[in-house]
């Protein structure tokens, strides 16, 4: 094929414009198909037209689900971190009207680790002699701003790690402002709550800064511990559950706590439970005799 013949898209079929192709591994794909994908997806080059695909009936899945997400506590200033603490489910979006930006919903158990960094920017200042000479403040002067940053790494099958600056477009100037303890509270509230370890509401309301001296989970030391324009970095790891001991191949743990092997509990004579079928909720199933994948194969849902 030559450079400019005309190419269609592998998942609607549309006519693709001579700037509009988003290559795919195998195929072909449409800028308009490609602004269905989950914002934070990034191996479009190396997926194929059937990844693709099964991406795009996630993303159905997901804004259907979106009507039940009702977020009780937002943290960021324009990107946006909205969790729905009942459901224990959280979705990162920029725009106010952001179930009509389809994000993706995400479980608390999905995250793995949080790294925390307060980053500082700063610019030396100077002035002009009487020559119209640059020159530098005695001792030298600079002008700072000071970003907070969170990066979160997910169990997803589509993305894996999401960094968010929760201070974009209002950072503080200088450690010694309100702005920055309260950035410092938000922030370590947003570990917490992100680890799965969000405090009751009304013990440490949003942007509430701690009494002087008591330091939360993941906030920088106070000051006068920690030199001037030094930031922080730290990582915060979800534990693992512990393996629980395996049940020998062909037992059944009957509702008495009894072990067996037979069709019957040698027990209490309650009869072994019929195997019950697993289904995504999208209506998959796996054959007969199939092994159950971690992940829905049509809309990606976790089946474990």
């Amino acid at each position: 094929m030559g450079l400019f013949d005309k190419k269609f898209c592998d998942i609607c079929g549309e006519k693709i414009g001579l700037l509009g192709n988003r290559k795919l591994e195998d195929g072909n794909l449409c800028k308009d198909c490609a602004r269905k994908l989950s914002p934070f997806f990034s191996e479009r080059r190396h997926s194929t037209v059937d990844d693709i695909r099964r991406q795009l009936a996630y993303r159905e899945e997901n804004q259907r689900q979106l009507v039940n997400i009702h977020p009780t506590l937002v943290f960021g200033n324009r990107l946006r971190i909205r969790v729905d603490t009942a459901q224990r489910k959280f979705v990162i979006c920029r725009a106010e009207d952001w179930r009509g930006e389809n994000p993706d919903i995400i479980d608390l158990s999905q995250v793995r680790s949080v790294t925390t960094d307060i980053r500082e920017d700063k610019e030396e200042l100077f002035y002009e002699d009487q020559d119209g000479n640059k020159k530098s403040y005695c001792p030298p002067r600079y002008e700072c701003e000071y970003a907070f940053l969170l990066n979160i790494v997910v169990d997803s099958p589509w993305f894996d790690e999401i960094r968010v600056e929760l201070s974009e477009g209002s950072r503080p100037d200088s450690p010694y402002t309100d702005l920055y303890r309260q950035y410092q509270a938000q922030m370590s509230q947003a570990v917490q709550v992100l680890m799965g370890g969000a405090a009751p509401m009304g013990q440490q309301p949003y942007g509430q800064q701690p009494a002087y001296g008591q330091q939360p989970f993941g906030q920088q030391a106070a000051f006068g511990q920690q030199p001037y324009g030094q930031t922080q970095t730290a990582t915060y790891v979800q534990p693992q559950p512990a393996a629980q001991p395996a049940q020998a191949a062909g037992t059944w743990t009957c509702a008495c706590g009894a072990v067996n092997t037979g069709k019957f509990c040698q027990s209490c004579g309650n009869p072994r439970p019929a195997a019950q079928p697993v289904r995504c909720r999208c209506g998959w199933a796996p054959a007969p005799g199939q092994a159950t994948p971690r992940f829905c194969p049509e809309c990606g849902s976790p089946l474990a």
